[in-house]
């Protein structure tokens, strides 16, 4: 795998397309060494897109929390047959998932933020930890005007908390723009979103967004806005010079 530098590429590749900074990000990477992060919301299924059109072998996952709503389920059904690929699937070991819930109950997640955390951090950030330890990079459909916490992502990061490259192809998009997309290229999407809802994760901890409130407003509800995320992008932003 290439280093990158990470400065440089941020400067070149914000007038450039998505699609550009994904097929660099492949070619420098490695396709077997570089994974798209999925949770099925329009981001990603955008991302899916783009990233079976560079490289039908591209790696792509799921993390199966067991709390997902049905219509993930669907859409990931409707998603393989359309083009002709596999997710791989991570989910919850089953010892920590019966510890945790034989001590704080199914719903301990709106008790407190703690337990909230401890819930994603047994169904989510460890499963994720499996599969980026297998690969150099990894692709998210992160956008800086989701929430407050994602108000500095780069298109290219390091992603200090494990040791490998992040991408943010669609970092400073709109949006209208993924909607645009979505439409131009007929990309299956959760009906969800014909409902109300704007961000969309586990069933217990998603509602539907009211008029004016911002697009992840939806999730973890009860907790204060500054706070909202559940441990899967915890890296430090501001790591822009860590290889060059």
């Amino acid at each position: 795998m290439n280093e990158l530098n990470l400065e440089a590429l941020n400067t070149e590749y914000a007038a450039k397309s998505a699609e550009d900074a994904i097929r660099h990000a492949v070619e420098k990477i490695g396709i077997s060494k570089i994974t798209l992060a999925s949770s099925l919301s329009i981001e990603d299924q955008v991302l899916t897109d783009m990233l079976l059109k560079i490289d039908f072998r591209a790696r792509i996952f799921f993390i199966d929390t067991g709390r997902h709503f049905q219509k993930t389920y669907d859409l990931m059904d409707e998603t393989m047959e359309r083009y002709g690929f596999n997710y791989e699937i991570y989910a919850p070991s089953h010892e920590d998932l019966e510890a945790m819930v034989s001590r704080h109950g199914a719903n301990l997640f709106y008790e407190s933020p703690e337990l909230r955390k401890k819930c994603c951090e047994v169904r989510k950030v460890k499963p994720l930890k499996r599969v980026l330890s297998t690969v150099g990079g990894w692709i998210c459909g992160l956008r800086r005007d989701q929430s407050q916490t994602r108000q500095e992502i780069n298109i290219f990061e390091w992603d200090s908390n494990h040791s490998i490259y992040k991408i943010n192809p669609i970092a400073f998009w709109s949006e209208e723009q993924v909607w645009e997309y979505i439409r131009k290229y007929n990309v299956p999407y959760s009906s969800l979103y014909n409902n109300g809802f704007r961000s969309i994760g586990c069933q217990p901890c998603t509602r539907a967004v009211k008029p004016g409130e911002d697009v992840r407003s939806g999730r973890w509800w009860w907790e204060s806005p500054g706070k909202k995320e559940c441990g899967l992008h915890v890296s430090g932003h501001g790591d822009t010079n860590i290889i060059n």
